[in-house]
């Protein structure tokens, strides 16, 4: 077992490293600057180990590791640079936010038992999920969420109402794995104060949480009590590349440990699949080790129901970099027996061009389904084509053997926010500091008239108009929805499609503007309870119009769907049955009105009715 165990004559530390020469242990006194033991370590086979004896309850440790240093490989062994062991459990640094301080240590304690209280998974069937992507600093870091605990986990716990009443079943968290916010320098333009790591898309540590959102405790209390509530969790891991490409003295663990085996390199260097440097060498046996290790501990350990891979192809690449056909590290969590209970999602595209949206190499995982984003984006805008809608709105069986591998959205933390993707035909990324250079250029966006911020009413209107019509289509089609942290009261970023680097409101949630929009709020968890009620399932009828891009669906016989895209009014005579209106997004129709034979269909607008 790699990390620190305890044993009958002590504690035991393993330490795994094909090319190091020799593996001091240093010892640590809580925050103490000087170590109080070192020790060399032992090596059998690959296996760096040793056991000490009669240690205080609590102290921390590091690892210094020597070794051939050789410029062409760029192994990086430093004897004079502290390691940061990849299996630690807990780590040492200041719990607050964009705080400066040393390199971590990992950190022994007293065995901390936790009182689960007959925690169950939810298990909620694939047919029943509704996930709500969100960020623990991001959901309650504003004043105006009023919690104790603001940006944490246990901040978080104290707005699970919120999600109970929008009707969510599924939280996805963005990373929550250790990550220094502080590792970039990039200054904000307008503020000219420095930028931050703010999503924490780049790992440090695969099996530790944010010590800024809390301690492994308090994440497991969020889990309890979102069990509690019949709320599942699901994480989003990031185990294509570490912390150390953008700042390499930072967290000098994986590359001081052995550079060559954690690592995709070639004679040129290291391979960058991951657009952030130091791709991981995931289908190396003792990097699949690790990856595996770390899912089971977040399950076992933290009773987590599913985790998000971040650019999944990555994980299917080859020690050369190349794509394999049957990567071992996706069939071994595919077969494992905890991870694959669980929710296993891809994002199945990288940055090194593998695209596998309709062909990931394991049918244990579903998909992020962008083009599903963008095919609604087209048609919502008025520039779809219905029988690419006809697919998307199905659960895209062109791609998928069931509509439950799609993992549909609109919106989600990387782009647009929904009333950006209505109020803006351009990004506008200037205070990322990289001149408007980063961020995706194809937003397939419509500012309905004027680009931002306007006090036209007419096309404020329309905006929350088609901000409506986007929910109808994510919410009522097959497949699983996941709706963005904000949009249900319609969040701006302010035109920015990249906020990765943005601590503040931008990325914020703005309870205050919740209470404004709370309309918009309460038409979004009236679509859930639609979609609860009829889950989307059986037959579909369509009903379109040549040349028109009017399009409708019936299921089963009973829910009516219409869509009429575009800037002309249309006259639709209904199928012969008696239909009350649920949902009328122009709100010309009252709820519950009995609709007439034929209806004339506002501009940019949709209807739900049902059947009496």
């Amino acid at each position: 077992m790699l990390g620190v165990s305890t044993a009958p004559e002590g504690y035991s530390f393993s330490l795994f490293s094909h090319n190091a020469t020799s593996v001091i242990l240093r010892l640590f006194h809580s925050g103490e600057k000087h170590p109080f033991l070192e020790k060399p370590m032992k090596k059998l086979e690959d296996i760096w180990s040793i056991i000490i004896r009669d240690l205080p309850e609590t102290f921390e440790y590091t690892y210094r590791c020597d070794g051939p240093y050789d410029l062409k490989r760029g192994h990086l062994f430093n004897k004079e640079v502290d390691l940061l062991d990849p299996y630690a459990k807990r780590l040492s640094g200041p719990l607050e936010w964009n705080n400066p301080y040393p390199f971590p240590r990992g950190v022994i304690i007293p065995e901390q038992s936790f009182a689960w209280d007959n925690d169950v998974h939810p298990e909620i069937p694939l047919e029943e999920l509704i996930i709500y992507e969100t960020h623990v600093r991001g959901f309650t870091r504003d004043p105006s969420s009023h919690v104790n605990h603001p940006g944490t986990f246990l901040g978080m716990i104290e707005k699970i109402p919120h999600f109970i009443e929008l009707g969510v079943n599924a939280v996805e968290l963005l990373p929550v794995h250790t990550f220094n916010e502080r590792e970039f320098s990039t200054i904000n333009p307008s503020t000219g104060k420095q930028l931050c790591n703010y999503w924490g898309y780049s790992t440090a540590n695969f099996f530790t949480p944010m010590r800024c959102y809390g301690t492994p405790e308090d994440l497991k209390t969020l889990i309890k009590e979102l069990h509690r509530n019949k709320i599942e969790i699901i994480l989003d891991v990031v185990y294509n590349h570490t912390s150390e490409g953008s700042c390499p003295n930072y967290y000098h663990s994986f590359r001081g440990i052995d550079n060559a085996i954690y690592y995709i390199r070639d004679v040129d260097g290291y391979q960058n699949y991951s657009g952030c440097g130091n791709t991981l060498n995931c289908n190396h046996p003792i990097v699949q080790q690790l990856i595996i290790d770390s899912l089971r501990t977040f399950v076992v350990d933290y009773h987590v129901d599913g985790f998000r891979f971040d650019l999944a192809p990555i994980l299917t690449r080859g020690l050369d970099g190349s794509p394999m056909k049957a990567p071992p590290l996706i069939d071994k969590i595919s077969r494992d027996p905890i991870l694959g209970l669980s929710k296993l999602i891809a994002e199945p595209w990288d940055v090194g061009g593998l695209y596998q949206v309709g062909s990931f190499p394991s049918k244990k995982f579903g998909e992020w389904n962008d083009q599903f984003r963008d095919q609604i984006r087209h048609f919502i805008r008025g520039t779809g084509d219905k029988g690419i809608i006809k697919q998307k709105l199905t659960g895209s069986p062109e791609l998928y053997r069931s509509p439950y591998t799609s993992y549909n959205f609109v919106t989600i933390h990387d782009g647009f926010s929904m009333y950006d993707l209505v109020s803006y035909n351009q990004k506008h990324n200037e205070i990322n500091g990289e001149k408007n250079q980063d961020g995706t250029n194809n937003n397939i966006s419509w500012n309905c008239g004027v680009e931002g911020t306007t006090y036209d009413r007419e096309i404020l209107t329309l905006r929350k108009r088609q901000v409506r019509n986007f929910f109808v289509a994510l919410l009522l089609s097959q497949g699983i929805p996941m709706i963005l942290m904000g949009d249900e009261y319609g969040h701006t970023k302010q035109g920015n499609n990249n906020t990765w680097c943005q601590d503040n409101a931008l990325n914020y949630f703005l309870w205050d503007k919740l209470a404004e929009n709370h309309d918009l709020f309460l038409f979004v968890a009236k679509l859930i309870s639609i979609r609860k009620a009829f889950l989307m399932q059986g037959e579909v009828q369509w009903y379109d119009e040549p040349d028109m891009p009017f399009l409708a669906y019936m299921f089963n016989n009973t829910l009516l769907i219409a869509f009429n895209p575009s800037a002309h009014p249309f006259m639709w005579k209904l199928p012969k049955k008696k239909w009350k209106c649920l949902i009328d997004t122009n709100n010309s129709l009252q709820e519950g009105s009995l609709m007439q034979p034929c209806y004339t269909f506002s501009p940019y607008s949709s209807i739900v009715l049902i059947a009496i």
